[in-house]
């Protein structure tokens, strides 16, 4: 799958949503070259929650580390601009200044160049202010929605990163086909963390303006349906909803409620929402005589929604995702490798395949000093004056 075969991008970014919108564009065929500091990008190193942060986000790029407060390396960084079809940075307004890496100096270098900003903020009063995931979803509502009552809780992945990385990649692809189209230069495309997640929760302020009634979190929320809930089975649990007329015929013939067929107080949805906290111990009754495999077969043979709660690591014994959703790659840091995602896109019936694990810190900068024209007795000189590494 590669679309963007003849994109060349080069990245200097770290931590979640800047690689993200590399990796994306990496998967889809761009040549993508990460720019390091010389000790490598910190992210290699995080522990604990970021500890799979960079093997996951750095497939499909080339390495080369670069001191760019030297005047050779601001150089060569120079010179892979110029080269460049897009930029992407995700620092702090401002703090690519002192590089000479700014908008204004990259788009001199290159006007045709899409340079892309992954920022906490688009423009306004927190323009200037540092966000994280998590900020974002504290400041943007999603951690509120997310939480009981009381207690707001961040969603369990950085989803807010990996969303601003995505509409990343969205104004990339369109300025670049508005520069294939008309032929006009490069521009600069921002997402941002803040606005991502107001993007994200639009659905609970459109409900608000709708029903004028603020929205609960989801945990407390009022929910569309009688059936829309998770249940505890013998040996785990499952989530189980049903949300039409005709699933809710299904769903009592196939589990014997056949008595609630002839109701004709449960015949509309909104009767049965209305009656639900009567309906709903009645089936965590039924179902937590069941195994979860029990359970499952019937909801298969039914055609009902339905998912086992599992967690990240069980998804790797999950026949569907064993058959086509995840490539073997080779962690760079460690002596080991793993099972990992792929672009969840198909395309014609394909999915993108990997061509490259992530790099090595500094893998290959002499492979990419060569390409841009650099001798080899130059790249020696470098490494020793501890300008490349």
């Amino acid at each position: 799958m590669n679309f963007l075969e003849n994109i060349r991008v080069v990245e200097i970014s770290h931590m979640v949503m800047g690689p993200s919108t590399g990796v994306i564009l990496g998967d889809l065929g761009a040549h993508v070259v990460k720019v390091e500091p010389l000790g490598g990008d910190k992210t290699r190193r995080l522990q604990g929650s970021g500890a799979g942060y960079f093997s996951m986000f750095n497939r499909n790029k080339q390495s080369i580390c670069l001191d760019l407060l030297h005047a050779t390396g601001q150089m060569i960084m120079r010179r892979l601009v110029e080269t460049s079809d897009v930029f992407i940075e995700n620092f702090r307004p401002g703090a690519l200044d002192t590089y000479r890496l700014g908008y204004d100096e990259v788009s001199q270098i290159n006007p045709n160049i899409i340079y892309q900003s992954s920022k906490g903020f688009l423009s306004g009063p927190y323009a200037q202010r540092t966000a994280l995931d998590e900020v974002a979803q504290m400041m943007g509502g999603l951690a509120y929605m997310t939480g009981p009552a009381g207690r707001p809780l961040r969603a369990g992945s950085s989803v807010v990163d990996i969303t601003g990385g995505m509409f990343g990649v969205i104004g990339i692809l369109a300025a670049l086909l508005k520069r294939e189209q008309s032929g006009q230069g490069g521009a600069h495309i921002s997402s941002s963390l803040f606005e991502s997640v107001l993007f994200l929760v639009g659905q609970h302020i459109a409900q608000h303006a709708a029903t004028g009634t603020a929205p609960d979190p989801m945990p407390a929320r009022v929910s569309a349906w009688a059936i829309y809930d998770v249940f505890n089975t013998r040996d785990g649990q499952v989530f189980v909803a049903v949300v039409s007329d005709r699933q809710w015929s299904v769903f009592c013939e196939f589990f014997g409620f056949t008595d609630w067929l002839s109701d004709p107080n449960l015949v509309s949805n909104s009767e049965r929402v209305a009656r639900r906290d009567e309906i709903l111990p009645i089936v965590r009754s039924r179902f937590c005589q069941m195994t979860v495999a029990e359970l499952t077969s019937r909801l298969t043979a039914a055609d009902l929604p339905f998912a086992p709660i599992n967690r990240p690591q069980d998804l790797l014994e999950d026949p569907h995702v064993q058959a086509n959703g995840l490539f073997d790659i080779k962690l760079p840091d460690q002596n080991c490798s793993a099972q990992l995602p792929k672009l969840p896109i198909e395309v014609n019936g394909q999915r993108p395949k990997v061509a490259q694990s992530p790099p090595r810190v500094g893998e290959n900068t002499g492979a990419i000093l060569s390409a841009l024209g650099y001798s080899n007795n130059d790249i020696s000189i470098w490494r020793k004056q501890g300008v490349v590494g």
